[in-house]
């Protein structure tokens, strides 16, 4: 009997970060298009399209390819969210699904809480993800959130 590696693979993990910025502040960073163009769509990557439409039902699409030098280097990546649930300055639930080179490779349910501390705000990410043909993509998503949410920080910082 031959054995069939699995196709799809389910994975949740969490993220918890502090900013010493209140809610609002930190909310903010991911409500605004602009604001969140900076920290999330531009970096190591060519931004071929960025669309935000924030608000429940409203999508957001974000389409690039990795620049030389990158060991993916020319591959084209495209996430699209829509947005299940908004409570300002409190969550953000989106469904996501991300393509590379035109095939799914994963569709997650992320779940954002923006929560007031004594130090600011607590944020806690919760991703509920099916990883397509993907074995290391719950991994490789989690650093990618960790890094975004340090780029997060950076940009709280200068504003």
């Amino acid at each position: 009997m031959t054995t069939v590696e699995p196709t799809t693979i389910h994975d949740t993990f969490v993220v918890e970060r502090n900013y010493p910025q209140p809610p609002d502040r930190v909310f903010g960073a991911f409500a605004e298009v602009e604001r969140k163009r900076r920290w999330y769509a531009e970096g190591e990557h060519d931004v071929q399209e960025f669309e935000m439409d924030f608000r429940v039902n409203g999508m957001e699409r974000l389409h690039y390819r990795f620049k030389e030098g990158h060991p993916i280097a020319g591959s084209e990546i495209v996430n699209e969210s829509r947005y299940q649930d908004i409570v300002h300055n409190q969550r953000i639930v989106a469904a996501q699904r991300m393509s590379l080179n035109g095939k799914p490779i994963s569709i997650t349910l992320l779940t954002l809480e923006f929560l007031p501390s004594g130090t600011g705000t607590d944020l806690v990410l919760t991703n509920q993800g099916t990883f397509i043909d993907w074995p290391d993509g719950a991994k490789m998503i989690e650093q990618g959130w960790r890094g975004l949410l340090e780029r997060v920080a950076e940009h709280l910082e200068k504003r």
